[in-house]
This record gives structure tokens, C-alpha cells and sequence, in this order.
């Protein structure tokens, strides 16, 4: 990687949701971005742990999948042309003596900005890993921490373990096109929705899904192709034939460098205002599941808020001497005509 540094108005750390939003509304106030991401591909978590999985609450869109929000993100901000760099998270950032700051990532990139927006979700995320011994020679293979493509599990035996929501969901996705689902839960209450509950409790009645209570403790299978899991009761122990294992455990989610940037943190989260959502560091923001403040609640559309106020006060800081006057897109042609539509 070139140690030559980038430099550009702003670098957004992330690119989920959050992170692609906020350069539709820095686009519109004629400011170039740079996203750097952890993952290979923008989207998220949407785009890492549920790309099929649908989403009801994103306004004027009764349900959208997450790949499909991330793609409707995408084809939003072409006219802006945002540069993208994946596979690289940001270790270091320095404020320079002329205000700018400087950020370098784990592949030695380096870029000079103007601002930071800090949209990296609840900071890295791996799957925990469920107790079982030699459970990562099948990872990859037939254990999957998050479904990307249901076509993968199509005529395929599952064996689903948890008992929130992610769980649940793919009980109900997957089973029309599965040969064979069996969920496992270590005890009789769940943690997901009550309509997802009482669907699957439907389709354990009609004999379309098998559920056991209990917990794995042993894979059966050989050179990474699993044929089965113990699963232990509070009275007896079951082989339940499976070639395919979904564990939802939950996510460890860490900070990673962020918590090394000298930003006030609250319980892991960045603390910012709630009028520009800049951080205890001038200059540097922070928006989307990252950030913490009263009221907060994680969704995807207060993270568009947050974007909206966000790059108003960006604007100021690289324009301080422009007057704003805030235009609709609606009916304002200098936007439209940076959004090709004029």
C-alpha cells in the first residue's frame, strides 16, 4: 500500500447505513468523502449478517432486505463519487497543527481531512463462538455464524441453536426451502419477537420443524462435513442429523482503536451532542449504533437524523465563510442538477 497520503474533505469510518447516508448529505453541500470499512464490501452489518434478512422500519419502504438498502444506498450517492477503501481499519488518528487530522489504517494507507465521521456501527463484531470442541474445522462449511445467500442453505438439513431474534428469523426464512430445520434452545423462553415466537410454535404444531430444549455438546462429522450434533436434555441426549449448524449467540462487539483516540466514551460508546453529534474532539463526529446520548435509540433512521445534522455543521467548519441557505431537493435546481436529475 502507498504511504502517500489521500487527502479529501472528509474520511467516514464505516460504511454500513449510516456511514453511505451521510455522504448523500455532505455530496449535497459539495463535500468529497473517503469510506474506510473492516469488511470487504459496504453495507455493514446489514451487508455481513443479514443481507436477506428483512427490514420493516425504514421509512417509505413497508420491507427492504438489507442488501437491498445497501444497494438503494449506493445508487443514491453515485453522483457524488465516494471513494472507498475496504478491507482496512483505522488504527491512528492526529490533529495537525493547521487543524486537519491525520489518519493511517492497519495497511499503512495514510489521509489528510478536514473532518472525521466516525459511523462504525458498534465498532468490530465477530460471532461468539459456541463451547464445542473442534467446532472450527467446520466453520466456513457446514457451521455459518450469519446467512448471506439463503440459496447456500437450500435442501440442506439445519440445525439452528438460540433463542433471539436472529434465530428465529432464519427458523422462519429458511424452513420453506430447507429439507429439514431443527431449532435448539437451552430452555423454553425466548428473547424474540412475540409474533416470530408464535409462528415457529405454529410450525413445531403442523410438524415442520423439530425443537429440542437443550445444549450442544458434541459434532459428528469428518474432514470439515458435519452429519450430526448432540444435543443434551435435562433428562436425556439426542443425535439430531444436521449438515448445516447456524449458532446465534450473540456478537462480541469491541471498540478495537477507536477507544484509543482520546474521545469521551460512555459504556463503549462515543458521547456527542445532539446538535451536530460531534464528538468531545472538535472537528470529529460520530453517528449511527457508535454513539451514545440521552435518549438514543439504535435505528438505522436516527442514524440518517444524525447524518442530516451532522453535515451541516461539517459544512461550517470547511465553509466558514459561506453563507448557508438550506434548499429542499424537491425544489431546489442546484441540487437537482448535482443529483443529475435537473
Amino acid at each position: 500500500m502507498s504511504n502517500s497520503p489521500i487527502e479529501t474533505d472528509v474520511v467516514i469510518i464505516g460504511a454500513g447505513p449510516c456511514g453511505l447516508f451521510a455522504v448523500f448529505e455532505l455530496g449535497l453541500l459539495d463535500i468529497r468523502c473517503h469510506l474506510i470499512d473492516i469488511l470487504d464490501r459496504p453495507g455493514g452489518q446489514c451487508a455481513e449478517l443479514y443481507p436477506e434478512k428483512p427490514i420493516y422500519d425504514i421509512p417509505a419502504y413497508p420491507i427492504i432486505s438489507g442488501q437491498e438498502l445497501t444497494d438503494a444506498l449506493m445508487e443514491q450517492i453515485k453522483p457524488f463519487d465516494p471513494q472507498f477503501h475496504f478491507n482496512q481499519r483505522v488504527d491512528e488518528i492526529e490533529k495537525l497543527e493547521d487543524g486537519r487530522f491525520h489518519l493511517k489504517t492497519d495497511d499503512n494507507q495514510e489521509f489528510i481531512c478536514k473532518n472525521v465521521v466516525i459511523a462504525a456501527g458498534g465498532g468490530s463484531f465477530t460471532p461468539k463462538r459456541p463451547p464445542l470442541p473442534g467446532i472450527e474445522n467446520y466453520e466456513n462449511g457446514s457451521v455459518h455464524y450469519s446467512v448471506r445467500r439463503m440459496s447456500d442453505f437450500e435442501g440442506k438439513d439445519l440445525l439452528i441453536v438460540g433463542g433471539g431474534d436472529s434465530a428465529l428469523d432464519w427458523t422462519l426464512n429458511l424452513t420453506p426451502i430447507a429439507n429439514s430445520v431443527t431449532l435448539v434452545h437451552r430452555r423454553d423462553k425466548f428473547r424474540a419477537a412475540t409474533d416470530s415466537v408464535n409462528k415457529m410454535l405454529a410450525l413445531r404444531e403442523e410438524g415442520k420443524i423439530n425443537f429440542h430444549l437443550g445444549q450442544m455438546t458434541e459434532i459428528h462429522g469428518e474432514n470439515g462435513e458435519m452429519t450430526g450434533v448432540t444435543i443434551k436434555g435435562s433428562e436425556e441426549e439426542v443425535l439430531v442429523k444436521c449438515n448445516r449448524l447456524l449458532p446465534f449467540f450473540g456478537l462480541t462487539m469491541k471498540l478495537g482503536p477507536v477507544a484509543n483516540w482520546g474521545l469521551n466514551l460512555h459504556e463503549n460508546l462515543i458521547s456527542v451532542d445532539t446538535e451536530k453529534f460531534e464528538t468531545s474532539a472538535e472537528g470529529i463526529f460520530a453517528i449511527g449504533d457508535i454513539n451514545s446520548y440521552p435518549g438514543k435509540l439504535k435505528l438505522i433512521l436516527s442514524g440518517f437524523h444524525e447524518a442530516a445534522l451532522m453535515a451541516q455543521k461539517v459544512n461550517a467548519y470547511i465553509n466558514p465563510d459561506k453563507k448557508v441557505v438550506f434548499q429542499y431537493t424537491t425544489s431546489s435546481s442546484s441540487l437537482q442538477k448535482k443529483l443529475g436529475v435537473k
